[in-house]
C-alpha cells in the first residue's frame, strides 16, 4: 500500500514536470543598443518584434509555446555584445539569437557562433545589411532578412548618378559599418567608371550636439553634388544641421540603419528652435516598405499591433527618458523579422532541437509576410529579402520616393 502511494505520488510529480517542461516559453536572445545616442534603434526593433510576439502568445502561442525575448542592452558596443552573447547562450539557454544590432557588435560575435559550433547557435534577421555575416566563413550561422548595404548604396549611387550627380561624397562612421557603406559606394561608383569626391568620419558614438564643422569642411572642399551618410541617427543628423547652416542644400542620403524618425525628430525640433528647414533635400533608403502604405496586409496588421499592444522594452533596459514611437521603419522591420521567425518556429512543429534548425529554415519557399515581396531561404541563400525602397520628407514624415527629378543637376 505504502508503495503504491509513494509510485503514485512519483508519477504525478514527473506528470507534472514534463508538462513544465512541454509547456516552456521559446525563449530567444536579444543584444542591441537600448542606451546611449543610438537607443532608438534598438528599442524600435524590439517594439516591433514584441508587438508581433504578443499578438501570438495571446492567441495559443506556437504550438502551445509562448515567445519571449531574453534581451540585454549593449550601448551599440562590440565587447558588451560578446558578453551578452555569451550569457545567452551559457547561462540563458536561449533557442537562437535574434534581432541584433548593427555591424561593429555583429561581427565581433561571430567568431563566437563558429566557435560554438557543435551547438548550433544562429542569429536571426540581425539589423545590418554588412557583408561579413553574407560571406563565408560566417554565412551558414546567419540568417539575413534584409537587404544589404550594397544593394542600398548601389541603388543610390545608380539614381543620383542617372540625374547627372556624379561626384558623391561618403560621411561614414569609422567603423566596420561605415566602411562596409563607404565600400559599397565605391563599388557601385566604379561601376559607373567614378571615384568618391571626398570622404569624412565620425566617431561611433557621436551625438546630436557633436560640432562636425571638420568634417563639413572636408567634403565642401570637393564641391560634391550629393553626400551619402553612413551612420546612425544622432551623427547624421547632426552632420545635417552643421551642412544646412554653413549653406549647403546639396542632397543627403541615408542608409536605412540611420533610424529615419528618430533623425527627422532631432532636424524637425532643431528646425522650430531656429525657424529653418533642415528636412529639405533629405533621401533614404529603407529595405522594408513604407509603413504609411495600409495597400500592404502586414502594413495594417503591424500598425493595429502596435496600437493594441504598445509594447515597450523591461524598464531594467531604459537608461533614460525615451519617448517611443508611434510606428517606424525600424519597428516595422522588426515586427517583419518576428513574423518570419514564428512561421519558421510554427515549421519544427514542436520539434525545438538546434539541430534542426538550419535545415527546417533552407525549406522556407515563398514566404507571403504581406508586403508583396516573398521570402525565401535555401541552402546557400541565407538572405530573404533583396528589394531596397526609398524615401524623402515630405510634410514632416518620410513618404516613398518614386520621381528623382527634382534634384536632377
Amino acid at each position: 500500500m505504502y508503495f503504491t502511494r509513494v509510485l503514485s505520488a512519483f508519477l504525478v510529480i514527473l506528470f507534472l514536470f514534463s508538462g513544465t517542461a512541454r509547456a516552456a516559453d521559446i525563449k530567444v536572445g536579444m543584444s542591441a543598443a537600448f542606451s546611449g545616442p543610438s537607443e532608438g534603434l534598438g528599442i524600435e526593433l524590439y517594439r516591433g518584434a514584441m508587438a508581433y510576439f504578443e499578438h501570438v502568445n495571446h492567441t495559443g502561442g506556437v504550438n502551445g509555446k509562448k515567445i519571449t525575448i531574453q534581451a540585454y542592452d549593449d550601448g551599440y558596443n562590440p565587447v558588451p555584445a560578446i558578453n551578452n552573447t555569451v550569457k545567452l547562450i551559457e547561462q540563458d539557454n536561449v533557442l537562437l539569437l535574434f534581432n541584433y544590432v548593427g555591424t561593429p557588435t555583429v561581427t565581433r560575435v561571430l567568431p563566437l557562433l563558429k566557435n560554438f559550433g557543435d551547438r548550433h547557435i544562429y542569429i536571426f534577421f540581425p539589423f545590418t545589411g554588412a557583408q561579413p555575416q553574407r560571406e563565408w566563413p560566417y554565412s551558414e550561422f546567419v540568417f539575413n532578412l534584409r537587404a544589404s548595404y550594397r544593394e542600398e548604396t548601389r541603388g543610390l549611387v545608380d539614381h543620383l548618378v542617372g540625374i547627372g550627380r556624379k561626384r558623391i561624397a561618403v560621411f561614414y562612421q569609422a567603423d566596420a559599418y561605415g566602411r562596409s557603406g563607404w565600400d559599397g559606394v565605391r563599388r557601385a561608383l566604379a561601376g559607373h567608371g567614378l571615384k568618391i569626391a571626398a570622404e569624412a568620419t565620425y566617431r561611433r558614438g557621436t551625438k546630436y550636439d557633436a560640432n562636425l564643422s571638420e568634417q563639413m569642411s572636408i567634403l565642401r572642399r570637393a564641391n560634391p553634388d550629393a553626400v551619402i551618410s553612413v551612420g546612425a541617427y544622432a551623427a547624421c543628423a547632426a552632420f545635417v544641421r552643421t551642412l544646412r547652416d554653413a549653406g549647403q542644400d546639396i542632397p543627403v542620403a541615408n542608409l536605412s540603419f540611420v533610424g529615419s524618425e528618430s533623425m527627422l525628430k532631432l532636424l524637425s525640433d532643431e528646425g522650430r528652435r531656429s525657424g529653418r528647414d533642415y528636412t529639405r533635400n533629405l533621401i533614404n533608403s529603407q529595405v522594408v516598405p513604407s509603413y504609411e502604405d495600409k495597400s500592404l496586409p502586414a502594413v495594417r496588421e503591424y500598425r493595429e499591433l502596435m496600437d493594441r499592444y504598445k509594447p515597450m522594452p523591461p524598464g531594467s533596459l531604459m537608461k533614460g527618458a525615451y519617448q517611443p514611437l508611434p510606428y517606424s521603419f525600424v519597428g516595422f522591420e522588426g515586427f517583419l523579422n518576428a513574423k518570419t521567425l514564428v512561421a519558421i518556429l510554427k515549421r519544427m512543429a514542436g520539434d525545438y532541437d538546434r539541430a534542426n534548425i538550419k535545415a527546417v529554415v533552407e525549406t522556407v519557399r515563398g514566404l507571403d509576410l504581406g508586403i508583396k515581396a516573398p521570402i525565401t531561404f535555401g541552402a546557400g541563400r541565407h538572405q530573404g529579402l533583396d528589394r531596397v525602397y526609398y524615401t524623402t520628407v515630405r510634410d514632416g514624415r518620410f513618404v516613398p520616393l518614386t520621381d528623382w527629378e527634382a534634384w536632377r543637376k
